[in-house]
C-alpha cells in the first residue's frame, strides 16, 4: 500500500506546494499532520519565496501539479485525506446511537414477577395453583357447567429432573465450592446445641412440663437443590379453539376477560406468568389440551414464550383423537416451586399449608364446584389426596358485561369510546354508551335541536341550548368533537348528577350458597349470613356479603377471618385489608354476647364489583380508604351479629333454664320426705283428735291417712311444679331481653340429577324448586 505524503517520502518543495493547494482552495487540511511530517526548519518557514518556488495563480495548473504528486508518490484517491478528497457537501458526522430502547411486555413481567405474586419459589408454586383453578372456574360457569376440576401437584427430584432435560448427573469434586458445606467446626456447634436441647426436653419430661416438638435440622438449600414440581389442572369447561391456544397463552396482554364485568381476573397474566415462570427457572415448555363441547378432536399444544418479542414458541400444536367425548382443558407445567415454604405451624396437619388453605375456603366460597387435590412424592408419608366434595347444584348468575357509567371515565376511556363506537351522533353516543343516560336527560345535557322550535323567550333558548354549551348540538357527529369539547363532556360528567347503577350485572355467590359452603367446611355451633344491597363507589356497583360462625372443626379461637374479592379467597397481607380492620376494631363483640378471645369465631366477608379497588400490585388486599366499601363491611357483619345474638341470647336462656331446673330437680327428694313426714305426723294427731284442723287440711289429712298421697305422689308433684315455674321464668326473661320470636333453622336441599327440569325460588336460608 502506498503511503500517504509524509516527510521521508516527498521532498520538501512539493510537501509545501501541496500545502499551498489546501491553502487557496479553500479546503481544509490537516495542518498538525503536515507538521509531523516536514522537518522543522520547512514548517518553521514563512516565506514560501525563500524556498526557491513560485505559488501559480492558475487552479488548473495547481490541480495538476497535484495529480503529478499523487502519481509520484502511488497514492490512490481512496488513500488521500477525508479532508484532502472532501466534495462540496458537508462532512457528515457519524450519528450517535439512541438511548431509547424498548422492551416487551412479556420482559416486563419477567423482570417484574413480583407484580403477579411470583415471588419467591414457594409464592410462585401457589399462584400458579391459584390461576389455573380460577381459569378452569371461569371457564365452566360460562358455559353454566358445574364444575368439576382436579389438580395435581407431582414432586420431581434433581436426578428426575435431568434426566428430562437430558443432563447427567455429575459427583462432587470439591464440596467446598457448595452452600450445604458444614466445615468441622460449624457441624461440632449444631451436635452441642441439639444435645443440650435435648437434655432440657428431657428435665422438662421427667418433671411433668409441658415438652416442645423439637424442630428438624435447618438445611440450607442452594440454587442447584431447588425443587420442582409439575403441576397438572384438569376440567370440565368450555375448552378453547383450537387457533387461539397459542396467543391465549404465549403472548402476554391478551385474554377474553377485558370488558367492563365482573371476572375473577383481568389482566391476562396468570397461566402466561407460569409459563414464563417455567421457561426461568426450568426452561422445559407447557403443554395444553383442549377440547370444545361437540368436537371430536382435542387440540394439544406444546409451546413456550419467546420474552424478548411477546410471542409464542411452538413446538407441536395438533389434532387428536376424542373417543370419550371430553370438553374443558388441562394445562400441565413444570416449575420451581417449595412445598413446604407456606406451612403455618409444625403442630397442625398438612391442611395449614397455604395452598391447601386455599383450596378450602375455595371450597367455601363456591360450593357448587368439586375440587379433588392430589400432591405426589417419592416419600409416601408426604403423599396427599384430598376430595372438596360438592354440597349443591345452585349456581350464581354468570355475571353480565355492563356499559360504563358517567362518574367512573376519563378522557382518555372518553376518546377511547368515541373511536370505537358505531354511533354517529352525539345524542346517539351518550344514550348507548353510558348508563343511566336516558334521551331526555342526553338533550338536558346536550340542548335540544333548535331546527323545529319557535324559540319565544331568552330562557326557553337557554333551556335548548343545554349544559354543554353553544358549541354542542344533537346531532354533530361525535366523532367531529375537538380535545377542548371532549374537556367540557368529561367535565360535566363529573358535575352533573347521574342516577347510581344497578347491580343487576354482579354475580355474587349468594347467601344461600356461603351458608352452605361455611357449614359444609367448618362445621360450625351456629352461622348466620347476610346479603346486602348493591351500591356504589366512584360510579362502580358492588355487593358486600358476610358469614359469622362461632364455633367448629379446626378453628383456632379468637377472630379467623376469611376475605373473598369476586369469589377468589385472599390469603396474603390480612392486616392492612378492610375486612381484617373492621373485624378487629369497629365491631363491639361483647355488645352481640361474643367473647372476641374466647369463642372461636369465623368472620367471612366477599365483596363483587365490577372493579375491585385492590392494593399493591400484588391484588391481595382492599384498602381501607373508600369509605362506601367500609360501611358496608362493617353492616353486613352487624347484620350478622344482630342474628346472632338472638341465638345466643335463646341458647343462654336455655342453658340457665336447665341450670335452675338441675338445681331445683336436686332438691325434690330431701323436699318430699320432709313434706310427707310432716303430713304424716299432722294425720296421727288428727286421728287421735289431739289437734284439730279446718275442713280443707281435714280432707288432705285424711288422704295421707288413706295413703292416696305417698311420697311418690309429692315427688311428682313437686316435679311438675318445677317445670311450671322454670318455664315461667324463661318466659319473664325472654320478654326482658327482647327476643321476640323463634331463631329460624336452616333447611338445606340434596343435590339431584341435572337432567330434571325445574326452576328455583331462592330466599336467604333455603331455595324452594319447582319441577315440572
Amino acid at each position: 500500500m502506498a503511503q500517504p505524503c509524509s516527510g521521508p517520502n516527498l521532498p520538501k518543495r512539493d510537501l509545501l506546494f501541496f500545502y499551498s493547494i489546501s491553502d487557496w482552495l479553500g479546503r481544509p487540511f490537516r495542518r498538525r499532520r503536515l507538521r509531523k511530517s516536514l522537518p522543522g526548519p520547512v514548517w518553521r518557514s514563512n516565506s514560501r519565496r525563500q524556498q526557491g518556488f513560485r505559488v501559480s495563480s492558475s487552479k488548473s495548473e495547481l490541480q495538476s501539479r497535484c495529480l503529478q504528486l499523487l502519481e509520484m508518490e502511488d497514492l490512490s484517491s481512496d488513500e488521500i485525506p477525508t479532508e484532502a478528497k472532501k466534495s462540496k457537501t458537508p462532512r457528515k458526522r457519524k450519528e450517535k446511537e439512541s438511548a431509547l430502547k424498548q422492551k416487551s411486555p412479556a420482559e416486563f413481567f419477567a423482570e417484574n414477577k413480583n407484580i403477579a405474586g411470583f415471588d419467591n419459589p414457594g409464592k410462585c408454586l401457589y399462584t400458579t395453583v391459584r390461576e389455573l383453578v380460577e381459569n378452569s372456574l371461569d371457564s365452566a360457569e360460562s358455559i353454566s357447567e358445574l364444575p368439576v376440576v382436579e389438580i395435581t401437584i407431582e414432586e420431581i427430584g434433581k436426578s428426575k429432573f435431568n434426566s428430562m432435560i437430558g443432563l447427567v448427573d455429575r459427583e462432587r469434586v470439591d464440596e467446598k465450592l457448595y452452600d450445604d458445606y458444614e466445615t468441622a467446626k460449624a457441624r461440632e456447634k449444631r451436635l452441642a446445641k441439639e444435645a443440650r436441647a435435648h437434655e432440657i426436653q428431657a428435665k422438662n419430661a421427667a418433671l411433668g412440663k409441658k415438652v416442645k416438638e423439637p424442630q428438624g435440622t435447618k438445611v440450607i438449600k442452594g440454587r442447584g437443590e431447588a425443587s420442582f414440581y409439575r403441576v397438572t389442572c384438569k376440567d370440565n369447561g368450555r375448552g378453547m379453539p383450537h387457533d387461539d391456544i397459542p396467543n391465549m397463552f404465549g403472548r402476554v396482554l391478551s385474554g377474553t376477560k377485558y370488558g367492563l364485568k365482573q371476572t375473577r381476573g383481568k389482566f391476562g397474566l396468570g397461566a402466561k406468568m407460569a409459563l414464563i415462570w417455567s421457561k426461568m427457572s426450568t426452561g422445559l415448555p407447557m403443554e395444553i389440551s383442549s377440547s370444545m363441547k361437540g368436537q371430536s378432536y382435542i387440540s394439544f399444544c406444546r409451546l413456550d414464550i419467546d420474552i424478548h418479542r411477546n410471542i409464542p414458541h411452538i413446538h407441536a400444536h395438533e389434532k387428536r383423537d376424542n373417543k370419550e367425548r371430553w370438553h374443558g382443558a388441562e394445562i400441565q407445567v413444570v416449575i420451581e416451586g417449595n412445598w413446604t415454604t407456606y406451612r403455618v405451624c409444625r403442630a397442625y396437619c398438612i391442611l395449614q399449608s397455604k395452598i391447601l388453605h386455599y383450596m378450602r375456603q375455595m371450597a367455601v366460597i363456591t360450593p357448587y364446584a368439586q375440587f379433588l387435590f392430589k400432591f405426589v412424592s417419592d416419600a409416601s408419608d408426604k403423599n396427599v389426596t384430598i376430595r372438596f366434595a360438592r354440597r349443591t347444584d345452585v349456581m350464581p348468575p354468570v355475571p353480565l358485561e355492563t356499559k360504563h357509567h358517567p362518574s367512573s371515565v376519563d378522557l382518555l376511556l372518553i376518546k377511547r369510546l368515541i373511536t370505537e363506537t358505531s354511533k354517529q351522533s352525539l345524542l346517539q353516543f351518550l344514550q348507548h354508551e353510558f348508563v343511566n343516560i336516558g334521551k331526555s336527560y342526553a338533550e338536558r345535557l346536550i340542548g335540544k335541536h333548535l331546527q323545529h322550535f319557535c324559540v319565544s323567550t331568552l330562557l326557553e333558548c337557554a333551556l335548548l341550548k343545554g349544559e354543554m354549551g353553544p358549541d354542542f348540538n344533537p346531532k354533530m357527529a361525535v366523532k367531529s368533537l375537538t380535545s377542548q369539547q371532549i374537556v367540557r363532556v368529561h367535565q360535566l360528567f363529573r358535575q352533573a348528577k347521574f342516577d347510581d347503577p344497578s347491580g343487576d350485572c354482579l354475580s355474587p355467590a349468594g347467601e344461600y350458597n356461603l351458608r352452605l359452603g361455611i357449614i359444609k367446611e367448618l362445621h360450625p355451633d351456629m352461622v348466620a349470613t347476610y346479603s346486602g344491597s348493591a351500591q356504589v363507589f366512584e360510579g362502580h356497583p358492588f355487593i358486600v356479603e358476610a358469614g359469622v360462625s362461632v364455633g367448629g372443626k379446626d378453628v383456632k379461637q379468637g377472630l379467623n377471618i376469611f376475605r373473598f374479592a369476586n369469589r377468589i379467597p385472599l390469603l396474603f397481607e390480612q392486616g392492612a385489608d378492610v375486612v381484617t380492620r373492621t373485624a378487629l376494631k369497629r365491631i363491639n363483640w361483647n355488645s352481640y354476647k361474643i367473647n372476641q378471645t374466647q369463642d372461636k369465631i369465623g368472620v367471612f366477608v366477599s365483596i363483587v364489583s365490577t372493579k375491585i379497588p385492590f392494593k399493591g400490585t400484588g391484588k391481595e388486599y382492599i384498602g381501607d380508604d373508600i369509605t362506601e366499601i367500609a360501611s358496608a363491611v362493617k353492616s353486613a357483619i352487624q347484620q350478622c351479629c344482630i342474628q346472632l345474638k338472638t341465638k345466643i341470647v335463646k341458647k343462654m336462656q336455655a342453658r340457665e333454664q336447665q341450670e335452675r331446673k338441675r338445681n331445683l330437680s336436686k332438691y325434690i327428694p330431701d323436699a318430699t320426705g320432709a313434706i310427707y313426714d310432716v303430713l304424716k305426723e299432722m294425720s296421727q294427731l288428727h286421728s287421735s283428735k289431739k289437734k284439730r284442723y279446718d275442713n280443707e287440711d281435714t280432707e288432705l289429712l285424711g288422704k295421707v291417712s288413706a295413703r292416696l298421697i305417698t311420697k311418690e305422689t309429692l315427688r311428682e308433684k313437686l316435679a311438675q311444679h318445677v317445670e311450671q315455674v322454670d318455664y315461667e321464668m324463661a318466659l319473664e326473661y325472654a320478654t326482658q331481653s327482647g327476643v321476640s320470636e323463634e331463631p329460624r333453622e336452616a333447611i338445606f336441599l340434596q343435590s339431584l340429577e341435572a337432567d330434571d327440569c325445574f326452576i328455583d325460588l331462592h330466599n336467604p336460608i333455603f331455595v324452594f324448586r319447582l319441577f315440572h
